[in-house]
């Protein structure tokens, strides 16, 4: 009787084996006639350490962990009082060099003209006044009424008031003529980097608001208001929701099935069902062995290929690390180019 039970039991066994066995290879045999590849993998994102170009204490971070932002959003700003105070110095500098310019470019100004010409007229007739004062000495030199040394006073005086003269006209043309071209230039030249000081200075202060580079949503707030920043220091983690992609892993014997720009499907435990469009981006060039992370049907000490697999999370319902299967559709192929892993994704979808 005990033998007759085992060996009933044996059948079933037998039995149940073959029934899988015929029902995985007719899986097997509808999933290769379809045109689809089945991949299984898991959801991966990109992350940003959000920090200052400039090292100053932190006024404000607007947000919280878990916010959604949006391109160009304020997250946090930079105590700017001490920047500010640098701005107005370098603007008053600024001010001040330009009216150097204008001076230069304006020349002389008419009544510097009129006195230096004005001394130079003075001069001429100081040393008129001196050639007659010469001229009378040597009359009376000769008649014995004026010593040698009065005569040769009145010599030097001529001679001193004929350099004073030349002296007096050659500082007329040059009132008249103006600053040289080389003062000129050299004043604008340091306007020039006055005003490239506070170009800097503008850009400084810009730096010392922390906008969003992209959508995403606050992972992680690492500094509060009150602390030191710098650009070595990050502020906030975003974590950039787009876009997604399944991280996934192409056996040897399937790599032949699958290309760039083909449509997929994406699949989550977590929503049963329900098919998010996605497309292939990225297919490695070289092998690896499959990470343990990774839940597949087969062994999973063989060597595969790693792939991306974008996909359009529009309810942004996946999340970091969620284990997916991905359904590739082999005779569905995108024909806009397949993105790179360093691009956004493409509008559009399955």
């Amino acid at each position: 009787m005990k033998k007759r039970i085992f060996s009933i039991i044996a059948l079933v066994i037998v039995a149940a084996a073959v029934i899988y066995g015929v029902r995985r290879y007719v899986a097997g045999t509808e999933e290769e006639n379809d045109g689809t590849l089945k991949v299984y993998g898991t959801i991966d994102i990109r992350d940003a350490n959000l920090a200052f170009n400039e090292q100053e204490r932190i006024a404000q971070v607007l947000v919280e962990e878990g916010d959604r932002v949006k391109p160009g959003q304020v997250l946090a700003r930079l105590d700017p009082e001490r920047l500010q105070a640098q701005i107005k110095e370098t603007q008053a500098r600024v001010a001040a060099q330009r009216e150097v310019v204008r001076r230069f470019t304006a020349g002389s100004r008419p009544q510097e003209i009129d006195q230096a010409r004005a001394e130079v007229t003075a001069a001429k007739v100081m040393v008129q006044n001196d050639e007659n004062t010469l001229a009378r000495i040597k009359k009376t030199s000769g008649a014995g009424a004026t010593s040698a040394q009065d005569l040769d006073d009145a010599r030097s005086r001529l001679l001193v008031e004929r350099a004073q003269l030349n002296v007096k006209e050659k500082a007329l043309n040059l009132v008249v003529e103006g600053p040289r071209k080389e003062d000129v230039a050299a004043a604008k030249k340091s306007l020039e980097a006055l005003q490239a000081e506070l170009s800097l200075l503008d850009v400084r202060l810009k730096d010392m608001t922390l906008k969003a580079p992209a959508a995403g949503v606050i992972q992680s707030r690492i500094l509060e208001p009150g602390e030191m920043a710098g650009p070595a220091q990050p502020v906030l983690t975003l974590a950039l929701t787009n876009p997604k992609w399944v991280r996934a892993y192409i056996p040897e014997p399937e790599l032949g099935r699958i290309r760039l720009g083909m449509q997929a499907r994406v699949f989550s435990d977590s929503f049963p069902g329900q098919a998010m469009a996605g497309w292939v981006g990225f297919i490695s060039p070289e092998a690896e062995f499959t990470p343990k992370t990774v839940q597949t049907e087969e062994l999973r000490t063989k060597l595969v290929y790693e792939a991306r697999i974008y996909v359009h999370d529009d309810k942004d319902r996946l999340r970091l690390g969620m284990p997916v299967s991905v359904i590739v559709d082999e005779k569905a192929v995108l024909k806009v180019p397949a993105v790179p892993a360093s691009k956004s994704a493409p509008a559009g979808g399955v």
